[in-house]
Formats: C-alpha cells, sequence, structure tokens
C-alpha cells in the first residue's frame, strides 16, 4: 500500500520531466469508482498513487463527497445501494440499500440530504445522515432518466425520457408539481446557477429546452448540430458546453437573459465528457475514440491542445485548485493527470502541442467511470 512517503517511479520520472518548475500535487484524494472491479479506488493527489482499494458490493458508477463531514458515497445501481466510506482513514463505513436499482444520485448543496433517483420500484429516496437513513420517499408517474437539484436547495427537477415529461419537486413540501410535458424524449436536466431556469437536453429532437422554474413554463427551445449527451458549464455558468452524436464538435450556449447558441466548434473526433477550468478558463473535452482530450480556450474557442491520454476516456473532472485534469479511461483502466499550467505554459509561447501536456498515468482499476475530489 502506498503512502504519503512513497516514491512514484515509472511514469513520474519519464511524464513530469516536462514540468519547469517542479509540479506540486493536490493535497486531498480522488475517489474513483471502478464499475468492473468492484471497489472505489482512492488516489493520493499528493503524490499521485493509488493508496487503497475500498471494497463495495456491487458495481459502482458515481461517488460524491461531504467533505466537512469526511465522508465520500458510492452508488451501485444494480443493487440500488449507497455505500458510506470514510474518507479520513479511506475505510468502508456503511451501506444502505434503498432500491433493488437505482440510477444516479445528487448531494444536496447544504450537503443535507442525498437524493437518490431509482428505477424499480420507481421512486425518488431522500437520505440523511448521522447515521445514513431514508428520511423520505416520493413515488413517481414514469421510469425517469436523470435529476439535479437547484443550487438553492428548493427544488429537485426529474426527466422521465419515453414519458416525455419532466417534473419539478418541492423539496421542504416533499411533494411533487404536476407534470410538465415535453415535445420529446428528456435526457439530462441541469439547473442554472440562480436557479431560476432549468436546462433540459431534449435528445430526440437535438435541442436544449429552457424552463422558467417559478413558473415550470417553457422559454424557448435551441436547435443543436448535435445530440445534447453531454453538458458542461464554464465556471460563472454564463455558458454551458454541449457534446453529442452529430458533429465533431462542441456547441457554446448562452443561457442566461434570452437563451442562444453561441458558436460551434470543432474539438476532436466524437467528443464526449467535458470539465471546464476556472481559471485559467480551458474547457477539456474526451474524444472516446480517438483516446485524447481536446483542450479549448473558452474565450478565444481555440482549441490549443491535443493530449493522448488512454483508452476510451469518459469522464473528467479538475481538481479544486485549477492545477490538474483528471482524465478516467474506462477501457486502459487507467487515469490520466494534466497539468494545467503547462496548457498555459504552451498558450503563453503560442506553442502547438502535437502530444500536448500529459503529466502522468496512474492505473486505477477495472473500467473507472466517476471520481470525486476531497481536499485535506
Amino acid at each position: 500500500m502506498f503512502t504519503r512517503r512513497s516514491v512514484v517511479f515509472g511514469a513520474l520520472g519519464a511524464l513530469a520531466a516536462c514540468s519547469r518548475p517542479k509540479a506540486k500535487g493536490f493535497s486531498g484524494y480522488a475517489f474513483i469508482a471502478n464499475s468492473d472491479g468492484g471497489a472505489i479506488a482512492a488516489v493520493d493527489l499528493e503524490v499521485f498513487a493509488v493508496a487503497r482499494h475500498i471494497p463495495v458490493d456491487g458495481a459502482p458508477t458515481a461517488v460524491v463527497a461531504r467533505e466537512k463531514r469526511a465522508r465520500v458515497y458510492a452508488l451501485t445501481p444494480g443493487n440500488g445501494t449507497i455505500h458510506e466510506i470514510r474518507s479520513g482513514n479511506l475505510t468502508f463505513a456503511h451501506k444502505l440499500q434503498v432500491a433493488h436499482s437505482a440510477l444516479t444520485m445528487r448531494l444536496s448543496p447544504s450537503h443535507r440530504n442525498l437524493y437518490v433517483l431509482c428505477r424499480e420500484p420507481r421512486k425518488l429516496v431522500a437520505l440523511a445522515f448521522e447515521p445514513m437513513r431514508v428520511d423520505w420517499e416520493l413515488p413517481l408517474p414514469a421510469d425517469p432518466m436523470d435529476l439535479d437539484v437547484s443550487p438553492d436547495g428548493s427544488l429537485l427537477a426529474i426527466s422521465y425520457g419515453a414519458a416525455h415529461a419532466i417534473t419539478f419537486v418541492d423539496l421542504a413540501q416533499r411533494q411533487a408539481f404536476p407534470l410538465v410535458r415535453t415535445s420529446g424524449e428528456i435526457g439530462l436536466v441541469r439547473f442554472q446557477k440562480d436557479s431560476r431556469q432549468l436546462i433540459a437536453a431534449n435528445v430526440s429532437e437535438r435541442m436544449l429546452s429552457v424552463y422558467h422554474v417559478p413558473t415550470r413554463r417553457l422559454i424557448v427551445n435551441l436547435p443543436l448540430a448535435v445530440r445534447p449527451d453531454h453538458l458542461c458549464f464554464n465556471a460563472d455558468g454564463g455558458q454551458l458546453f454541449v457534446t453529442g452524436e452529430g458533429m465533431d464538435a462542441v456547441v457554446v450556449a448562452y443561457p442566461y437573459y434570452t437563451p442562444q447558441i453561441g458558436a460551434t466548434v470543432l474539438a476532436g473526433h466524437n467528443p464526449g465528457a467535458m470539465a471546464a477550468s476556472a481559471s485559467p478558463g480551458y474547457l477539456f473535452v474526451a474524444n472516446p475514440k480517438s483516446a485524447d482530450v481536446s483542450i479549448l480556450d473558452i474565450e478565444t474557442r481555440r482549441v490549443v491542445a491535443v493530449t493522448p491520454v488512454g483508452t476510451e476516456p469518459s469522464y473528467v473532472t479538475i481538481t479544486p485548485d485549477d492545477q490538474y485534469a483528471l482524465v478516467l479511461n474506462q477501457a486502459s483502466g487507467d487515469m490520466a493527470v494534466i497539468r494545467i499550467p503547462n496548457v498555459t505554459r504552451a498558450v503563453n509561447e503560442q506553442r502547438r502541442w502535437r502530444k500536448g501536456p500529459l503529466f502522468m498515468l496512474i492505473p486505477v482499476g477495472s473500467k473507472p467511470v466517476s471520481a470525486a475530489i476531497v481536499g485535506i
């Protein structure tokens, strides 16, 4: 088992040579859900090594963190179970089955509740903590697809793909408003930062549907050049990036005031998952078929680097200090680390990266699909 005093050889020595001065890691851990491995890998981001694999009962697909409480929660949807992990000593704490099968989960902004979207039976489950337990449940009228919690913590939105509907849930009253019918199949739903608008990804008609939250009425439909399979806001929420089937491009939308499409930018082959850094503002776009990540300067909308990362990159996240982009590669079972200051250096020196600023690769397990970062 690696510790914080371990020295990482091999890939670190070969790949870190591109960094000047010597790179400093992030003081914390990345907890990575290995779907085929049945475990959560805890990667020490200070020494860039796996500190421990924590087994869970099932195939985990999502991880969220309650950093102030030193707890991490993993969802195994196949058996509808939430697993609690102590992030301080990297040990399993508790598990709770909430359904026969589940889809996804969201942590409330206050970190007081964890909301689990369940498939069988169809219901929304709200968990409370200390100890972890079911606080309340809400039956659902159709097969759900996705959910999101408003940043102000007052509402929750649920999409029902094949049923062509979405609904809003009043979390204080623990009850749902009447269904809002849609013109097509809704996949992802995301609240804007001010909680006043909801963006719904209409995958069957390839458009974004923007709803006014207080009245639950449609504001506008924005046609897209791609199917909205992946959504990502920039740091201040003023821009929304969309990727999906239909075009090797990222669509840039401006969701505030009068929502509109701003641009369509070519960004690699079959672009998918994304993450945006705040300062500097870069968008990291995973290209699963070409095994690389395209890095866009958000201000100029120009690709400034293309970085080979590993086989089938499918998830990207940014460390809280904006120093590293972490890319999970499903097929090769590793995590690529991109040092963001190296990207900035290349831009400032007006260099074009043929094999962009990859810092290192860390084997993490079988089919890594999701991650949560906890600082210490």
